[in-house]
């Protein structure tokens, strides 16, 4: 009847959990779709293009070890920050080369130093670019959901001690000092 919020914390927090793995799922596709796309345009002698190939491989790592880290119970609360801050990191690079690819697509395209025709290279590069843009948001909604993971496992028991004790003293403090409505 509701009174079970046990219950229903747990099929929030399971939910949760699938959809963000999920979604670092949809995000290794996408970031190594990136990886190939950028392979073909044969970037490989260029420095920009190397950058480029690294920062899809860096959202790649960062993917697996946020699945990883959700996985893990032990020592959570390290990995859980280092999750965070390269999920921030790599968002804002994708960020930053999608809104560079779609601005600057011939400039951008010079600094790769293509073997591609110039008009393949474009609708390539636009392509990349707009995996970009599907990453950037992803990552957005990965923080989110680690967020609300990270919330689900305090309120289920394994947060911080120290801090659980001190609400329970202000509850029970409440709780004396009730007066119930008048009607």
């Amino acid at each position: 009847m509701g009174f079970n919020n046990y219950s229903d914390s747990t099929d929030s927090h399971h939910r949760t959990h699938k959809i963000f793995l999920l979604v670092n799922y949809i995000l290794l596709g996408a970031a190594s779709s990136c990886i190939f796309l950028t392979l073909s345009l044969r970037l490989i002698p260029s420095l920009c293009g190397f950058f480029f190939i690294l920062l899809h491989i860096l959202t790649i790592g960062g993917a697996v070890f946020g699945c990883a880290t959700v996985s893990a119970t032990s020592g959570a609360g390290k990995s859980y920050g280092a999750h965070m801050v390269s999920t921030v990191l790599t968002a804002i690079f994708q960020g930053s080369v999608f809104v560079l690819i779609f601005t600057k697509t011939g400039d951008f395209l010079g600094n790769l130093k293509s073997y591609v025709r110039e008009e393949d290279a474009v609708m390539i590069l636009r392509l990349a670019g707009g995996l970009c843009a599907l990453i950037f948001c992803l990552e957005w909604v990965v923080l989110t959901l680690a967020f609300f993971l990270k919330y689900y496992a305090y309120v289920e028991g394994s947060g911080n001690v120290a801090m659980k004790s001190s609400s329970r003293v202000q509850d029970e403090e409440n709780i004396k000092h009730w007066q119930p409505f008048q009607v």
